[in-house]
């Protein structure tokens, strides 16, 4: 069984160090969060329809903006709710939940944006198509 000193303490001793522990994060992240691998599936299915409707380069920097937005967010909520949670524990604090749902708050804010993005560049496409 691996005591507590085994664990890292120091600052990364190099890029790959801190590398691993980033690749690390979104491992967890993915792992954890049902929300993440929604945002997840829902890029996936936007760049395939991108794809399929072969957007325009601009229109790809608009969807790839939106679509990394809203994970990034979702990281950021994530945190937040963890932070939260290492400081009261597993009991109701009014100002906690206030907290954490600004951050939801904040990744719903972000998702209307990507979607209203999604809107603009998909919709003339395919009234081009019909």
């Amino acid at each position: 069984m691996a005591s507590q000193n085994d664990h890292q303490i120091t600052k990364n001793k190099n890029f790959c160090q801190s590398l691993g522990h980033a690749w690390d994060g979104i491992i967890d992240l993915f792992k954890e969060e049902r929300n993440f691998r929604f945002h997840t599936c829902a890029a996936m299915t936007v760049v395939v329809i991108g794809l399929i409707l072969h957007v325009s380069l601009e229109d790809w920097s608009w969807l790839l903006v939106a679509i990394f937005a809203v994970l990034v967010m979702e990281g950021v909520n994530t945190v937040v709710e963890n932070m939260v949670d290492l400081e009261v524990g597993h009991h109701y604090n009014l100002r906690a939940k206030h907290i954490k749902d600004i951050a939801a708050g904040c990744v719903l804010v972000t998702s209307f944006f990507a979607a209203i993005i999604g809107c603009i560049v998909f919709i003339p496409v395919l009234l081009r198509l019909v």
